[in-house]
């Protein structure tokens, strides 16, 4: 039988493909820099092949090792997934769940979900991380997060997801702007023009380029938003109108300003909220637990 890669050996490469440095990658697995060293000669020559390229100057991935460095952080999250189901077999809904919400939710959903999960399963701690989706996406494969509540449409390939309700988005503006005179608003390209929108890398700005159809719209002058907070100050201060998701609107995020909220014209443009988990998960009863209590909290 053929020699395969250890475990230890795979998370040393994964350290050194994340600090590209030897010193740094020791320190990170709490090993000595030659222990770490010989490590990864040894996982060179079980697998035949080169991974790790350096000089006195710096250190590289050679194209394999970034391939192996992507296999073997699946590789890492599933095993450490087979504890977790080891360590929860002698009793599920207890322990710590580490979730992850996107900006653009985590104010609206977490307060109604956290009290409600207290309440039915007082057991089970969830530890929270907000973060853009590429990120919490990148973190459930390095087994960081547990489960990850996220906007559709994203690429989510590869995971355990379950849709929960859609999302519309609302036109928001000053209530003094003719624009808004009507109860529902038809989104034309002269309105696009005036739309802003948050920053690259959140996917609310996706959704609302698609909305608009214009992928190379750009906000009034180049300015863009962090954060819905700032988009709806933004808005306010008259550099222009916006799209926020419906459950901000609701939420009450504007009160106490000028502006008013109207949705557009059907079919309504939407985003889908979702939970998605890896296939390995060994928490799946309080992944499905949280897919309840959100749909409970959505009279869904």
């Amino acid at each position: 039988m053929a020699a395969i890669p250890t475990l230890k050996q795979l998370r040393y490469l994964i350290a050194l493909s994340e600090t590209l440095s030897f010193t740094k990658a020791a320190e990170r697995c709490f090993v000595g820099q030659s222990t770490l060293s010989a490590g990864l000669k040894e996982l060179e020559d079980t697998l035949g092949t080169q991974l790790v390229e350096r000089d006195k100057h710096s250190v590289s991935l050679t194209p394999t090792g970034r391939g192996v460095v992507e296999r073997a952080q699946r590789l890492i999250a599933q095993a450490d997934d087979l504890v977790d189901f080891v360590q929860g077999a002698a009793g599920s809904m207890m322990g710590v769940i580490k979730l992850g919400v996107i900006p653009t939710i985590a104010p609206f959903l977490l307060p109604a979900l956290l009290s409600k999960m207290r309440d039915d399963f007082p057991h089970l701690k969830i530890v929270l991380r907000e973060d853009l989706s590429a990120n919490l996406i990148d973190k459930l494969n390095r087994h960081q997060l547990d489960f990850a509540l996220i906007a559709l449409p994203y690429e989510t390939e590869g995971f355990l997801i379950k849709e929960l309700f859609d999302d519309e988005l609302w036109l928001i503006g000053n209530q003094h702007d003719p624009v808004l005179k009507n109860k529902e608003i038809q989104l034309t390209n002269q309105l696009a023009d005036r739309v802003l929108l948050l920053e690259e890398g959140n996917c609310l700005r996706e959704h609302t380029l698609t909305v608009c159809t214009k992928s190379d719209l750009a906000s009034t002058d180049g300015i863009e938003a962090t954060s819905l907070l700032t988009l709806v100050q933004m808005v306010e201060s008259g550099l222009g109108i916006a799209l926020l998701p419906e459950m901000a609107v609701k939420s009450g995020l504007l009160i106490q300003t000028n502006l008013i909220a109207r949705p557009l014209t059907a079919p309504a443009p939407k985003r889908k909220i979702a939970l998605i988990a890896r296939p390995s998960t060994a928490r799946i009863e309080e992944f499905n637990a949280l897919v309840r209590v959100l749909k409970e909290s959505r009279g869904g």
